[in-house]
């Protein structure tokens, strides 16, 4: 056989290389040979699984995507606050009261931080929250269908940012106003700050069956309320907040909110917040605000308005509330798995501050208190300060745990992550990020017992990372073996929106109670139909209703006459289907919404007023059959004044 050139010279370079390593003594864990090794270790084989499941928020997107670690496959999208076309969610008579706030109908919120439902400290896959940081609101996903189930808006807030971070039996999800604003609302001059603006944090109940409202708020100095952490263990009972901006400025933040040398955590006891509300303490405040609920039963979501919510204030309940200084303008603020060390990521500092909670519980013990701010104390920084991170690096924003007593931390300035050892407060290891680096998300990083193994890196900046996709690119995350001594990268990958937070979980928590079908036979949606034989159209005055069932591969009915201009139609399908992964969808040519997008067994609506005469053909959206082309059918739309008699028909002429 003869040998080619090129492959001679292709042997020959390659011979060199690994010569030349060899000879400077190049390990296999470098260079090339280490790219080898991070792609086994991401590798996910065609049909294996995820190890794990990863929620990124989708920040400006409005949206929670997610993705199998490690391969960092996008397994899907899941419309929170934001309308989506694809699954219909928003632009359905069923989904859009999810939508409803105080304000009106509000297609879009800039969604932060996801958060898993804990049992125990742990994550348990229930539900994901996620906050809506625009219009203050959080919403609540069911895991077992990957669907936004619950909507609660936050009264008396601005800025819904430092939310919605559970407490260690999900008995509460809190919320921090991050825009303190007058409260209640009212028209002031914004001069009036210190006068008039206030701040809430805002503890939501759970009850028996997972559904949400407001137990109560504290009210607090205007100050901007930015991140959370509830406490684990021994301070179960506790959530802290981070705050900055405790000059109270109204502008020009950037210098005249970075004036203090220090700023706060704030540490909630909420346990004796539940006593003040058992012995009436609390004030009843009027405002007003929405919590919508999705039923998978019905497949319908309603809107309940609430008109009052109970407000604790510090001056009148002792012990509700401490304030523990913070070096100034402090991001994150995490607890590790013990619940003994709240760590302070002051974004202005090089160090990491790391408070004691037995500390803390001594000095309140003492009164050892620096001053009183609207009846909170604060404790004297000596008196509760566990540690320093030093030289940790530029801009520390999150500090996540792992299982063996390691922290980690991002500094976005210096773009890396450095890790550090709970205790000891030693720097361990640091990797760069690509670039610019915000949360950091480990699986149960901020729970009792992380699984540890990974790390993701969710970073602001791409610049060269990936192909350009004009001015603007998709942002990065970036993943992390954390399992030995050394961190190292293997793999990136572009999300969704501007992911700001993840949470990862087990895949083995979730996957068994997935649930791949709705029984028809529990479809309580007032519109369901069981079968092809209840197919129909009904007429009251202008309003139709389409009564129609979808199974593979057709529509019944498919031929729809009688329908006239100005008419309000509603379609309402139900997928006939008892079969995983075969959805069906509906799209009507000329209707200005977007399509339905109907799960096996489920019932939805799309809305439809014909604009002028014609034939409009209707059609199966979601690929489902080898006949899936044929999946079609016809309205026919007369003017109004016609005097066509309403018919429909499947398989025959009119």
């Amino acid at each position: 056989m003869k040998f080619k050139p090129l492959n001679f010279l292709m042997l020959t370079l390659t011979g060199l290389f690994v010569f030349s390593a060899c000879k400077n003594g190049m390990k296999q864990n470098s260079g090339i040979l280490n790219n080898q090794s991070a792609a086994q270790k991401v590798y996910v084989a065609p049909g294996e699984h995820d190890e794990y499941y990863a929620f990124f928020s989708g920040g400006f997107s409005g949206q929670v995507s997610v993705y199998g670690l490690p391969s960092g496959r996008l397994l899907k999208i899941i419309p929170v606050f934001s309308v989506d076309a694809e699954k219909g969610y928003g632009f359905n008579e069923e989904t859009k009261p999810m939508l409803n706030t105080s304000f009106g109908f509000v297609p879009w919120d800039d969604a932060h931080h996801p958060e898993l439902s804990q049992t125990n400290g742990i994550p348990d896959g229930r539900w994901l929250f996620i906050n809506g940081n625009n219009t203050p609101r959080i919403a609540k996903l069911d895991l077992s269908t990957f669907e936004t189930t619950e909507i609660i808006e936050i009264p008396n807030s601005g800025g819904n940012h430092s939310s919605p971070f559970t407490t260690e039996n999900s008995e509460y999800v809190v919320a921090g106003t991050r825009f303190s604003v007058p409260f209640p609302q009212k028209d002031v001059a914004i001069g009036s700050y210190k006068d008039n603006f206030k701040g809430a944090l805002s503890f939501i109940k759970l009850d028996e069956d997972g559904h949400m409202d407001i137990a109560f708020q504290v009210l607090v100095p205007g100050y901007d309320y930015d991140l959370a952490h509830s406490g684990k263990g021994k301070s179960h009972g506790w959530t802290f907040f981070t705050t900055y901006n405790s000059e109270q400025s109204h502008t020009l933040k950037e210098i005249n909110a970075s004036q203090n040398d220090k700023d706060f955590i704030a540490a909630v006891n909420w346990k004796k917040a539940e006593e003040y509300l058992a012995q009436g303490k609390a004030q009843d405040y009027p405002t007003e605000y929405l919590i919508n609920r999705y039923d998978e039963h019905s497949h319908t979501s309603t809107s309940i308005t609430r008109n009052s919510v109970k407000v604790l204030i510090p001056e009148e309940c002792p012990g509700l509330i401490y304030y523990l200084p913070t070096p100034k303008s402090p991001h994150g603020v995490d607890v590790d798995p013990t619940g003994e060390y709240i760590v302070g990521n002051g974004k202005l500092s090089a160090d990491l501050t790391v408070h004691s909670f037995d500390k803390m519980m001594t000095a309140i013990a003492n009164e050892a208190f620096e001053e009183t701010i609207d009846g909170i104390p604060v404790l004297k920084f000596e008196e509760v300060l566990a540690g320093t991170v030093s030289s940790g690096g530029l801009g520390p924003l999150h500090t996540e745990f792992d299982a063996d007593g390691n922290a980690y931390t991002t500094f976005f300035i210096s773009s890396e992550v450095v890790k550090w050892k709970v205790g000891s407060w030693e720097v361990l290891d640091r990797a760069p990020c690509y670039y610019s680096v915000g949360h950091l998300m480990i699986p149960g990083g901020d729970s009792k017992k992380p699984w540890g193994k990974y790390l993701v890196a969710l970073n602001k900046i791409t610049k060269d990372r990936y192909l350009p996709t004009g001015p603007e690119m998709n942002h990065s995350a970036q993943l992390y073996d954390i399992s030995g001594d050394k961190m190292e990268m293997l793999l990136d990958f572009p999300t969704v929106g501007e992911p700001h937070y993840g949470q990862g979980i087990a895949a083995d928590v979730i996957k068994n109670r997935s649930k791949k079908i709705y029984p028809l036979n529990d479809n309580t949606h007032p519109h369901n139909i069981k079968s092809e034989a209840e197919a129909r159209v009904e007429r009251d005055g202008d309003v139709v209703r389409i009564y129609m069932t979808s199974i593979r591969s057709h529509f019944a009915p498919d031929n729809i006459e009688g329908i006239k201009v100005g008419d309000k139609v509603y379609v309402h399908l139900t997928n006939l289907e008892q079969d995983w992964d075969t959805p069906h969808g509906l799209s009507i040519m000329g209707a200005r919404n977007a399509e339905l997008l109907v799960m096996p067994g489920q019932t939805e609506t799309l809305y439809w007023e014909p604009q002028k005469p014609g034939v409009y053909p209707f059609y199966c959206t979601d690929f489902c059959s080898a006949l899936h082309q044929e999946m079609q059918g016809y309205i026919r739309v007369s003017e109004a004044t016609s005097d066509i008699k309403l018919s429909w028909s499947l398989g025959e002429s009119i």
